[in-house]
């Protein structure tokens, strides 16, 4: 038979689990009560609607050319009308969509793998393991972000194709924005290791990599969370900057950056509006509509912070 305080260690950690699951009904509860957020949440969930559901609402292929109606106005053939080539536009900005949105949430998931890894493993064993993660996590961190994902860009940009640039700049992104996260996850673990919890999980033999995946990040998700959620919004404001410069994802493969470029030409700026406000907007809509989810999330997961 298992001793008491097998059993009481035991109850331990299924109280601990118990706890991590009340946690996230009152993040639901408390984000609920923000109307900002859940307006964020509608705005973003139709927009990604739109652009996963693109093949319902036009029916023209994105690459499809017709010189004939070139940069031809808004019309109902054309809802956004037609660009320096003859495709359609709207087809292109759903489209678009799908690729900036993709790279901001792929390149959010490139940073908390990293995160995680590096703040999880930081955080548990401390000393000289924490000291070589934490040095290199804090060498990239001290680089101004831009200028660097800038920099990397053109020197590995001028070494892939084209339709390879899309993965690149996820990967730049990802790897650029991971410190910060890193910094959070490290900072939570060293105060949660210590916890009675932890002591009883280190009574029942359980294994060092189970005690941090297992019981130690979970404990961490509200503010990982939260840390993705603002991320996904900085990284699509990155992929349009770099697109926008001409060092992200190029055409013909279209983003929301790399359409608004056409603001760039005086002309099109003054006379063919439809070029450059449509992806503008979008871009302005995915990442006010992020940033309201994230402010909601932070402000749920610590109803104190507005206070």
């Amino acid at each position: 038979m298992k001793s008491d305080a097998i059993k009481k260690t035991e109850e331990q950690v299924k109280n601990e689990e118990q706890e991590v699951i009340g946690l996230w009904k009152m993040v639901w509860n408390n984000f609920k009560k923000n109307k900002l957020a859940l307006f964020g949440l509608v705005a973003i969930s139709i927009l990604i609607i739109m652009v996963i559901g693109s093949y319902f609402i036009t029916p023209y292929d994105r690459d499809a050319t017709n010189l004939i109606n070139a940069e031809q106005p808004p019309s109902f053939k054309h809802w956004l009308g037609t660009d320096e080539l003859g495709r359609d536009y709207l087809t292109r900005i759903l489209y678009g969509g799908r690729i900036s949105l993709t790279v901001g949430i792929i390149s959010v998931g490139v940073s908390l793998i990293l995160g995680i890894l590096f703040g999880g493993i930081s955080g548990y064993y401390g000393g000289w393991i924490d000291n070589i993660l934490m040095r290199f996590a804090e060498i990239i961190y001290s680089f101004p972000f831009l200028p660097l994902a800038i920099t990397l860009s053109a020197i590995i940009g001028v070494r892939v194709s084209v339709e390879n640039k899309m993965y690149m700049v996820m990967v730049i992104i990802g790897v650029l924005r991971f410190p910060s996260l890193a910094r959070m996850i490290r900072g939570q673990i060293l105060t949660l290791k210590e916890q009675e919890f932890m002591q009883a999980a280190t009574a029942l033999g359980i294994s060092d990599t189970r005690k941090i995946f297992r019981h130690l990040i979970p404990n961490t998700f509200a503010y990982i969370i939260v840390n993705a959620t603002l991320g996904v919004a900085g990284a699509i404001l990155s992929e349009s900057s770099l697109s926008f410069l001409g060092l992200g994802v190029s055409p013909p493969i279209p983003s929301w950056g790399n359409m608004v470029t056409y603001a760039t030409r005086s002309y099109v700026l003054k006379n063919m509006p439809w070029l450059w406000i449509p992806p503008g907007l979008c871009i302005f809509i995915a990442v006010m509509s992020i940033n309201l989810i994230g402010d909601g999330l932070r402000d749920a997961v610590d109803p104190k912070s507005n206070h």
